[in-house]
């Protein structure tokens, strides 16, 4: 790549930081992080890839965001986020993905089980969401897994919380810089089909690899009481992202917004969202199935509910050969 290319290239990352980044106080050290390793030479002589993780380095050097990316792809980018997310390719890949959904089913006792890989936008995923939820509804305790899931829409994160709360929450704020703008998250009025409800139990499945809208669902959740998060912390990102062009194969992620609790004002950015029960991600499933069969053991076990005290006995007897293992397969 010639240097008058290269330069082009870090002047737009600037360019992009600089007139998007939430802390525009940031942005102007990242400028001249990135001007200063560019006079020395760090970005000379590297291919796209090795300069993209170079300067990934770089961007979360100053305050450690790691939604600041510049990324190497191996087909050409589209022009922005929105341009993204209207292309063929992105709804081919949210349909080869499931729409997000990686895993729904009714365990044995009657305990649904839901797993998470990514928060497609609702407009494509609310159908795969609502089928799952529609199954999942008469359940009597669920897991919630998002140990895999590396992020995507809000609307879809509220789309899903519908399902887990019998009435409107007010459960996050979105603060953006374009505009000086607050954006409150509620979940919805109304959602097709029939809820789980906001009284069932609830434990959440995290880990390291849960990132961003995943995040947001296991924060939400578990700052709203109505569910406990089970495994280890999570990755940290808060903070809404857009992307943008580069170059031909090269774009940059840029934190346009914050995510803040509406009453304290907090977030996961940086600490990750805590478990509630602190276990080996791995352990996850079976903690949580363990402590949902024990409540389902609690319901009784007269008439109709004999056969579902009977599957929740001989699974909690079998737990940790149940269910799903560190990749969320059987």
């Amino acid at each position: 790549m010639g240097s008058e290319a290269r330069v082009a290239q870090v002047n737009e990352v600037i360019r992009r930081l600089e007139a998007h980044y939430v802390f525009p106080a940031v942005a102007a050290k990242l400028a001249d992080v990135l001007r200063g390793r560019l006079d020395e030479g760090a970005y000379a002589d590297v291919d796209d890839a090795e300069f993209a993780t170079l300067v990934t380095a770089d961007l979360q050097s100053v305050n450690g965001d790691p939604h600041l990316r510049l990324r190497h792809h191996a087909d050409p980018v589209a022009d922005d986020g929105d341009a993204a997310m209207n292309s063929e390719d992105f709804r081919v890949e949210a349909e080869l993905e499931g729409f997000g959904v990686a895993a729904v089913r009714r365990l044995a006792g009657n305990v649904g089980y839901l797993d998470t890989t990514m928060l497609y936008p609702a407009e494509l995923a609310g159908p795969a969401i609502s089928a799952a939820m529609t199954l999942l509804a008469t359940t009597d305790a669920l897991l919630l897994d998002v140990r895999r899931n590396r992020g995507g829409s809000p609307g879809t994160s509220a789309l899903l919380q519908t399902y887990l709360v019998d009435e409107q929450v007010h459960y996050l704020d979105i603060y953006e810089r374009e505009g000086d703008k607050t954006t409150q998250m509620w979940t919805l009025p109304y959602v097709p089909g029939p809820r789980f409800g906001g009284t069932k139990p609830i434990w959440v499945l995290t880990g390291p690899r849960t990132f961003s809208g995943g995040e947001d669902l296991a924060f939400s959740l578990q700052q709203q009481g109505r569910a406990k998060t089970v495994g280890e912390a999570t990755r940290g990102g808060a903070h809404p992202r857009e992307q943008y062009k580069v170059d031909t194969y090269l774009d940059v992620t840029v934190s346009i917004a914050r995510s803040l609790h509406p009453e304290t004002g907090e977030n996961w950015e940086g600490t990750g969202v805590r478990p509630d029960l602190p276990v080996a991600a791995d352990q996850a499933f079976d903690t949580a199935y363990a402590l949902a069969l024990k409540h389902v053991l609690t319901l009784g076990s007269a008439g109709a509910r004999r056969g579902v005290a009977e599957e929740a006995r001989e699974a909690l007897g079998q737990v940790k050969d149940v269910g799903p293992g560190r990749d969320g397969t059987e």
